[in-house]
């Protein structure tokens, strides 16, 4: 659609005439795991030709309990994602917690990312704004599609209009989340690029008990019908072995599934184009 906003970075465009791909492992575990994700979706992401965001958590703050694994914090976090950016030349996505922190992960970050339970926080949408960098704001599970356009407005009032935003699913109750994919043309109406966040999406979220499961099997499902629906891009976790993850684990996809399924996408999204 015209009226979208295309959004810069680097070489490509975000809304442009490529599908963009947010990608990497969920809570920051190693450098280790770290940096042979970012080297395996570097190598996949090229050979297919999409356009790619490396993307980690250096803190994981909403959990379902204290004893759920956090990540390495910012510090430690930060540092290592600006040596994978360093060493595998690819822009990152992290997302922060508070205000405070906004300016800190901006330093390494091309991409600010407001999670999706604090997508409503004003002083965080302020504070992002204010880094100067591309915002990502995760729609919340307890949000409407329409009701991002305030929200992102707190954004482009703060005098920045390099917007992206990201679906993640409704909750739905009773440890489930829905996905309406009349959400990707709402967005595209409010004027900005949307990426659909296709691992969340088939989280149960407290369905363990004293943690988030979730079902990797509907993830190819829901992502090829975001980008049926006319999504910009997609966000995936990605971890070499899924079932061994700290963190969301049962949603998270492995490089070979990460593989097949960028590629279905890719061809969707140019038979659309």
């Amino acid at each position: 659609m015209e009226n979208i906003h295309k959004i810069k970075l680097r070489d490509f465009e975000i809304g442009g005439d490529k599908l963009t791909v947010l990608a990497g492992p969920c809570a920051m575990e190693s450098r280790d795991i770290l940096f042979r994700t970012a080297e395996a979706l570097k190598k996949i992401t090229a050979e297919i030709g999409v356009n790619f965001v490396f993307k980690c958590s250096y803190d994981k703050a909403n959990r379902s309990s204290l004893d759920s694994y956090r990540g390495l914090g910012i510090e430690k976090g930060l540092e290592l994602l600006a040596a994978a950016k360093k060493e595998f030349d690819v822009p990152i996505v992290t997302d922060f917690h508070s205000a405070e922190q906004a300016q800190m992960a901006a330093e390494v970050a091309d991409i600010i990312q407001v999670p999706a339970f604090l997508c409503r926080q004003t002083d965080l949408l302020v504070a992002a704004a204010k880094t100067g960098k591309i915002v990502n704001i995760k729609k919340g599970q307890f949000l409407s599609p329409y009701q991002m356009k305030s929200i992102a407005k707190k954004v482009s009032d703060s005098g920045n209009k390099d917007i992206v935003i990201t679906d993640r699913g409704v909750s739905f109750g009773y440890n489930n989340l829905v996905s309406d994919m009349r959400a990707v043309p709402i967005i595209h109406e409010l004027g900005y690029p949307i990426i659909f966040d296709a691992t969340h999406s088939v989280q149960l979220p407290g369905g363990g008990g004293t943690y988030t499961s979730g079902e990797r099997k509907f993830v190819s499902t829901l992502a090829k019908s975001a980008v049926a629906a006319g999504a910009d891009g997609l966000f995936f976790e990605v971890h070499p072995n899924p079932d061994e993850a700290l963190c969301d684990g049962p949603n998270q996809i492995d490089y070979k599934m990460a593989e097949e399924l960028i590629k279905i996408c890719n061809d969707i999204f140019h038979l659309l184009k």
